[in-house]
């Protein structure tokens, strides 16, 4: 740390209780100064000669016959006036980072310039300040953590304003010219924190790119946010570090920022934090990670922050939500709020995610170039993938929330739904966690949620999975035994053949359809029938499985081309025998016929047992 002495005798100096000072001398004191509660006995001559404030008041003293002056607003108080009052008598003082900018504010108040006396209190300190102080790193930083309390008057002496430009400066000195000292414990890449041998084999270690980020997080979120202005604004650190630097200061500064934050401390402060944070984040995409910018995001709704602030986090997380994990996007609900999980901005954020690659889309149109075309848009296929695998994950997991509404896991999944994923094995699980964990929902709630899910795209596991689930709607089950029976037959097992209008229809019926209230006798049998028609099928889909050995082990689900003719011919009889499959891939489609039941009851409410104790609940209607 630098220091400066000033003066040459000896101090004189003497307390005499806690609120009485006087100077040891032959001379009696001829004037009390009173700072506070503290009283210092003095001698004018000595003041007079250095401080135009005190010429002012003694002047005024005498022609009221007082001998003491009263000073109760000078910076730095009792402790900052006496070391002016020593320095006036010739006495040694010491500054340093910690004393002289108070000490500065202190002799600007007593007028302690040159046109006193050359030499003076304020020449001094300035001369200290640009000689030593600013040019050192810590120093520097310590000046601007102690300019805080001596608030406006260092910013009308623009002594803040000079540190804040003497710190940006060296943030932005080429790394190998920092020869001082830093605070640095965070592990870097080794090629920016090893060790590595110069021309005359001497080991040195690299300086790292950021190795100023720790220090400035010493300082308050005011200085702070002036400080990294004015290292944006010279455009010399790059955009990561400038991140890097922002990610220190909010793990040091907001209270288990990694953990979502805990109630500790001062909200509106910690809510000036995450706003600063974010209103200093570097503009362009990648510049911070996405998970740190959902830690924020997160940190913004506990402390309450505005609405503009957690905009602007949507807007960027939604630019990189490829970057995203689970666990990350989980976010709480606001209080008050029976759901575990606010959807509704993790809709937000997805939408964002679109609407970047859209904007494209519609200026190459207007640029009249293109006009009449739409050119692709700049999100990438496997950036749309990894958000669709993103959201599937996100869906199974708020799945087990009993009070989420099927309206928000329908809406969030038909964001995604127009993004072609290779499998739906994802999905599956989500929407088959949901029915588990709501039972009670309708037939035309279950046929809802099931419409999101392409049979086609499960995997043989997830197949063998859905053909025994109860949970799932009949109609669904038919369709995963039809793909899964198309795939066991196909030599290759890699071409899936067109759907059959019939089995196209089970999700494409109307709401209107779905609603009507008409049954007839033999649509209930029918019910009944399809049950043990698909226990059959079941039975035989296994078998066949079985023989060609297609099981866990095949996990590619390709399938033998000597498989069993005989059984694939069986499966197909069944199939084809009874009169409601015949229904499901009949040319017509099922013209004319009753499709006015939603059928999406469990497999196990099927059960003839069940329908001869409760026909009311068992009643269905034909399963086109």
């Amino acid at each position: 740390m630098k220091f400066m002495k000033l003066g040459s005798k000896p101090d004189t100096f003497q307390t005499d209780g806690n609120n009485v000072r006087y100077v040891a001398s032959e001379l009696a004191s001829d004037i009390v100064v009173s700072v506070g509660d503290i009283k210092f006995y003095l001698h004018k001559f000595p003041l007079l000669s250095k401080s135009s404030h005190l010429q002012t008041l003694i002047s005024l003293n005498n022609e009221e016959n007082l001998d003491e002056i009263q000073i109760s607003d000078i910076p730095g108080g009792a402790t900052t006036f006496e070391i002016c009052a020593k320095f006036c008598y010739g006495m040694t003082v010491t500054l340093n980072a910690y004393n002289v900018i108070a000490t500065r504010c202190a002799a600007e108040y007593l007028g302690m310039h040159e046109t006193i006396e050359k030499g003076n209190l304020v020449y001094k300190i300035d001369v200290f300040l640009s000689s030593s102080i600013f040019r050192s790193w810590k120093d520097s930083i310590i000046l601007l953590q102690t300019s805080k309390s001596m608030l406006p008057l260092v910013e009308d002496l623009k002594v803040v304003s000079h540190c804040v430009d003497s710190i940006a400066n060296k943030a932005c000195v080429d790394v190998s010219k920092v020869d001082w000292s830093y605070t640095y414990n965070r592990r870097k890449l080794p090629e920016e924190n090893g060790i590595e041998s110069n021309q005359n084999g001497l080991r040195t270690r690299l300086v790292p790119k950021d190795w100023w980020v720790e220090d400035l997080c010493e300082l308050e979120v005011d200085l702070y946010k002036s400080v990294i202005s004015n290292i944006k604004s010279k455009a010399f650190q790059s955009n990561e570090v400038i991140g890097e630097a922002l990610k220190a200061y909010a793990y040091r500064r907001l209270p288990n920022f990694s953990k979502g934050m805990i109630q500790c401390g001062d909200v509106s402060k910690h809510r000036v934090i995450v706003e600063t944070i974010v209103w200093l984040l570097p503009t362009e995409k990648g510049s911070v990670p996405c998970r740190f910018l959902l830690k924020l995001l997160k940190a913004a709704i506990f402390v309450e922050s505005g609405d503009r602030t957690k905009e602007e986090l949507v807007k960027r997380i939604g630019q990189q939500l490829e970057e995203a994990s689970v666990s990350d996007i989980l976010i709480q609900a606001p209080d008050g709020d029976a759901k575990m999980y606010d959807v509704s901005i993790v809709q937000n954020i997805v939408t964002e995610f679109f609407t970047k690659d859209y904007n494209v889309e519609i200026e190459s149109v207007a640029g009249g170039e293109l006009e009449g075309t739409r050119k692709p848009g700049i999100l990438s296929d496997a950036s749309k993938l990894m958000v669709a695998k993103l959201i599937d994950g996100y869906l199974a997991e708020i799945a087990k929330d009993p009070n989420l509404p099927l309206s928000d896991f329908v809406n969030l999944a038909e964001l995604v739904s127009s993004i072609s994923r290779p499998a739906h094995d994802g999905l599956y699980r989500a929407i088959d966690t949901y029915l588990k964990e709501h039972p009670g929902i309708s037939k035309g709630e279950k046929k809802r949620i099931c419409k999101l899910m392409d049979c086609r795209k499960l995997s043989v596991d997830a197949c063998l999975h859905a053909v025994q689930n109860e949970r799932l709607p009949l109609r669904v089950v038919v369709q995963v035994l039809y793909f899964e029976q198309l795939r066991t037959s196909a030599s290759s097992g890699t071409s899936t053949p067109d759907i059959p209008k019939g089995i196209k229809d089970l999700n494409n019926e109307s709401n209107g359809s779905s609603r009507s209230g008409t049954t007839n006798p033999e649509d209930e049998l029918d019910a009944v029938a399809t049950a043990e028609e698909l226990k059959a099928l079941r039975k035989e889909l296994a078998s066949l499985r079985l023989s060609n050995g297609v099981g866990n082990n095949d996990k590619d689900g390709d399938i033998k081309p000597s498989m069993d003719k005989a059984v694939i011919g069986k499966v197909k009889g069944l199939l084809k025998s009874k009169r409601s499959f015949i229904k499901l891939w009949a040319s017509k489609g099922g013209q004319g016929e009753n499709s006015g039941s939603d059928s999406s009851e469990s497999i196990s409410s099927a059960n003839p047992e069940e329908a001869k104790s409760t026909p009311s609940r068992n009643r269905r209607h034909s399963v086109s």
